[in-house]
């Protein structure tokens, strides 16, 4: 199976096929409202804005599962983030990315692209600190490890590139802009 044989549920709870981004660059970014890195909405709308009539879709994934910072149900999910980063691209429905209930894209886009290091700096530190206490073995596994972990896919459908969260967005949009 290829990324456009899967689906997700949008914030309505309604089957959203993948295919629908056929021929598009998809960032594919798990998602949180109360954590450290969630200023990167602004970026990522920046991007969208900048973007998007050229190709770029953004598929924003809130999730739970990271220090329970994205609390609250989908429709305050979705209130927070256009009030606060006036975002325009879709969002889906809170989803697992990692165990037994992630979503099977997730378990798609980790077999792709596998974890590969917070790179430098003071947040690359701080990241592989916090998660040697959660996971002493999280430097040898795909899973994700933290909130706006981005994948982004060609317009082929093909996962070339995975930024964890303490990348810089500016190499996320190099690597967007050269796809599109």
């Amino acid at each position: 199976m290829g990324f456009y044989d899967y689906s997700v549920k949008d914030r309505s709870g309604n089957d959203f096929a993948l295919d629908t981004y056929k021929g598009k660059v998809v960032i594919v970014v798990n998602t949180a409202t109360g954590c450290g890195f969630t200023p990167q909405y602004k970026d990522l709308e920046t991007m969208y804005e900048k973007y998007h009539d050229k190709g770029l879709e953004i598929l924003d994934i809130p999730c739970n599962q990271f220090a329970g910072q994205t609390p609250g149900t989908d429709d305050e999910i979705h209130e927070f983030c256009t009030l606060k980063y006036h975002t325009q691209f879709p969002q889906m429905k809170k989803s697992d990315v990692n165990g037994e209930n992630e979503l099977p894209v997730y378990t798609f886009l980790k077999s792709q692209k596998g974890f590969e290091g917070f790179g430098k700096g003071p947040a690359a530190l701080a990241m592989s600190v916090m998660l040697k206490k959660i996971d002493k073995d999280y430097e040898n596994n795909p899973e994700i490890k933290w909130n706006f972990t981005k994948f982004i896919v060609n317009k082929e459908g093909e996962v070339v590139a995975r930024f964890e969260p303490t990348a810089k967005m500016e190499d996320v949009e190099k690597c967007v802009a050269a796809l599109l």
